[in-house]
């Protein structure tokens, strides 16, 4: 039986690409209008090939391809893309990105429909690019794609009797936020402190169109980075290999820090 297929436009940011025979690529996008696709690029590693700029990583833009319902599909041509230029060149940058687009990978399955969070991703890899903390732009994605991987904490009031006026600490036993009239329920409660769960409940619902600018304390971005780390190797149990490279190039940071490089 045939697969149903159809050709079309469509928006697509590059998600990865591999290797596929000689002379082909695998690569996948994550489109505006059916989610998640695999498609084949023939004759992708000629030299000469057209379309070589428009399938690089970090590229987003327009695309008429042969679509299949399932499997694998086909792109005719690019009719309009760029890269992310910054992500592109910053190993920062470019390993922040590629968690998000992991994560993103994991959370769904191929073939959904998924506009909004088409917009989402393109919103945040563009604040990325131009800037703005790529690890705060990594935990708010963290935090709103909880839902898509069945872990929906809950962040608007205590777990318990739902009172939001009371200082809050997390607890993965109750899952989300307890008052503190209920801490005593938890012994294993993670400590968070106040300034750390603003953010939390903040990021939880941050629309990425209205965020332009944001600056978070050190330790604060240091407690959320741990506090997502707890959250997604307990509770989600997701491990992409991006995170494990960018694990490593955080703990770069310091050293870099202390021991610059200068040019003679």
């Amino acid at each position: 039986m045939a697969l149903a297929r159809h050709v079309t436009d469509f928006h697509g940011i590059l998600l990865f690409r591999r290797d596929y025979a000689e002379r082909d690529y695998l690569v996948k996008f994550f489109t505006q209008e059916f989610g998640k696709k695999m498609f084949l690029v023939r004759g992708a590693k000629k030299k000469g090939f057209k379309m070589t700029a428009d399938i690089l990583p970090f590229t987003v833009g327009s695309y008429v391809g042969d679509i299949a319902d399932d499997g694998l599909s086909y792109i005719r041509t690019a009719r309009e893309t760029r890269q992310f230029q910054a992500i592109g060149t910053d190993i920062f940058k470019n390993a922040y990105a590629t968690y998000v687009m992991s994560l993103v990978d994991i959370a769904f399955p191929d073939s959904q429909q998924l506009p909004d969070w088409y917009h989402k991703v393109h919103r945040a890899l563009d604040l990325i690019d131009e800037g703005l903390n790529p690890a705060i732009v990594t935990n708010i994605i963290e935090i709103q794609l909880m839902p898509a991987f069945g872990v929906a904490p809950q962040l608007l009031g205590c777990a318990v009797c739902g009172r939001n006026d009371l200082p809050f600490d997390y607890s993965e036993s109750y899952g989300g936020l307890l008052c503190q009239r209920h801490w005593a329920q938890d012994p294993r409660r993670l400590h968070l402190n106040q300034r750390t769960i603003y953010y939390l409940r903040q990021f939880s619902v941050l629309d990425l169109d209205r965020l332009h600018t944001i600056k978070v304390k050190p330790a604060t971005e240091a407690a959320l980075r741990q506090l997502m780390d707890e959250i997604y190797a307990s509770q989600i149990g997701v491990h992409p290999r991006s995170k494990r490279f960018l694990d490593q190039m955080q703990s770069w940071a310091p050293r870099l820090a202390q021991n610059p490089t200068t040019d003679n």
